[in-house]
């Protein structure tokens, strides 16, 4: 067994890892037009199989995931329209679609769960950074420091 999988065997539990879970989940239904409570079984069990896709997830951290999964399949269009409304210049049919989840899951966090803004903002541009294009990093960032500032100001 390399190093890597052994690393890998052992359950993660913070929350950017659940974020990341949560993430690829909400992709991988988006992409395959599956229900999202069908890529989050699916997911899952490749986790718990031992499948190297997946980082082993502490109960905590699983916890946490379905937490998020559950508020976007409650939430999904709301946060669609908030974001429709925070983007500028972009249609959610021209931008990545990686960075794209990546901010759906941000902006629920921060507006329908009351999460502390930077935390996630920081989670979300390194989960973009991992998966999406050169610049994905800094878009998310504008978006999501944008959307902040509106919510702040809403207060």
């Amino acid at each position: 067994m390399t190093r890597r999988r052994d690393k890998a065997a052992v359950p993660v539990g913070n929350r950017r890892a659940a974020r990341e879970f949560a993430f690829r989940v909400l992709f991988e239904a988006s992409q395959g037009d599956i229900p999202l409570t069908l890529a989050r079984s699916r997911a899952e069990g490749n986790m718990r199989e031992g499948d190297d896709t997946h980082t082993p997830l502490s109960g905590e951290a699983l916890s946490f995931a379905g937490e998020l999964l559950d508020a976007m399949e409650q939430h999904r269009s709301e946060v669609d329209e908030l974001l429709r409304r925070t983007i500028r210049g972009w249609s959610f049919e021209t931008m990545a679609q990686t960075d794209l989840n990546v901010m759906r899951l941000a902006a629920l966090e921060m507006v329908w769960l009351n999460a502390p803004h930077p935390p996630v903002i920081e989670s979300a541009v390194r989960i973009a950074r991992k998966y999406g294009g050169d610049d994905s990093g800094k878009f998310v960032n504008g978006v999501l420091a944008s959307l902040s500032r509106a919510q702040d100001s809403a207060r």
